[in-house]
């Protein structure tokens, strides 16, 4: 009898579930630090956030049987170096990103409509306000994942301007029009979208120098990592005026300590790392991940492949 394909796996009770229902495959159900697997496990199944205690060093036999490693998040920037001595790295690539691309499109009309004024509360705050448009309005997005793919597809639903930034600065989709970096891409924008992988290259990439770039009242929307930003920058830039707001899904920390100033900030926008959770977001998660694990089984082409070295 065949050895049956053995996953040891840091997940919720649901997607394990899901895993061990897979014929052929064994699942060990793993507790605290998921870099300790068994010996005999074939894949690791794990989250992102369960990495960010992982010793600096990899563990004695590391990477043990493993052939390869599933994460079900999208980004894998918390992760060591060392995890790419085993030969295959997966991501949870587009499992939010519907949801994120609602999200900033939810804060794209939360701030053009000043759904985030104060409430009337009674006759003498009943005055006319202008509100912004959302249709002719240019919509900037760093990083042209999964999640700048879908804002891109709704803005344009929406007839917005798109203007993205890629890597490769090539988008197979109709209407995106190409910035020549990201000072451009600041000009240009109405609404900016972070929605890059932190990397070295992105670490601080919006500081005070590239603010100068903004054009003037623009909204910055931070979907991607906190890393990106540079905190000071941001409040200074908001308070002079050369923004007019910042909605931040994220932050560096997380969560900020308190009486930190973007708590309290009357152009910032906080939510806390939530714009992908939707009620069907287990269910979704568990279709890649099975799509995923059958593919694997099959020799056949996986999703989300992560290159050695690169963050998500």
């Amino acid at each position: 009898m065949s050895k049956p394909f053995t996953i040891a796996s840091s997940l919720v009770p649901a997607q394990n579930e899901a895993l061990g229902a897979v014929s052929g495959c064994r699942l060990v159900p793993l507790e605290e630090q998921p870099w300790l697997v068994p010996a005999d496990a074939d894949a690791l199944f794990t989250y992102q956030t369960q990495w960010r205690n992982a010793p600096s060093v990899a563990p004695e036999g590391w990477p043990f049987n493993l052939r390869w490693i599933q994460v079900a998040s999208a980004g894998v920037d918390t992760f060591p170096e060392w995890i790419h001595a085993v030969p295959l790295v997966t991501r949870g690539r587009g499992v939010q990103s519907p949801a994120i691309a609602e999200y900033v499109i939810g804060a794209i009309y939360a701030h053009e409509k000043r759904f985030w004024d104060e409430r009337i509360r009674g006759a003498g705050q009943w005055r006319h306000k202008i509100l912004g448009s959302v249709a002719g309005k240019t919509v900037g997005i760093a990083g042209f994942g999964a999640i700048g793919a879908d804002v891109a597809r709704t803005a344009m639903v929406l007839h917005m301007d798109v203007v993205a930034l890629s890597r490769t600065n090539r988008f197979e989709m109709d209407g995106v029009q190409a910035a020549a970096d990201m000072d451009d891409l600041m000009r240009r924008s109405d609404h900016l979208v972070l929605a890059m992988p932190l990397t070295a290259d992105t670490h601080g990439i919006i500081n005070a120098e590239r603010l100068q770039s903004a054009k003037p009242g623009l909204h910055l929307i931070n979907v991607a990592r906190g890393q990106l930003l540079d905190n000071e920058a941001l409040i200074h830039a908001l308070d002079s005026g050369l923004l007019s707001a910042a909605t931040l899904d994220v932050t560096a920390p997380e969560p900020l300590p308190d009486g930190h100033p973007l708590y309290t900030h009357p152009k910032v926008r906080l939510t806390p790392h939530v714009s992908g959770m939707t009620e069907d977001n287990e269910e979704r998660l568990s279709r890649l991940l099975v799509a995923n694990l059958a593919d694997f089984l099959a020799g056949r082409e996986l999703s989300g492949v992560v290159p050695p070295g690169r963050g998500y």
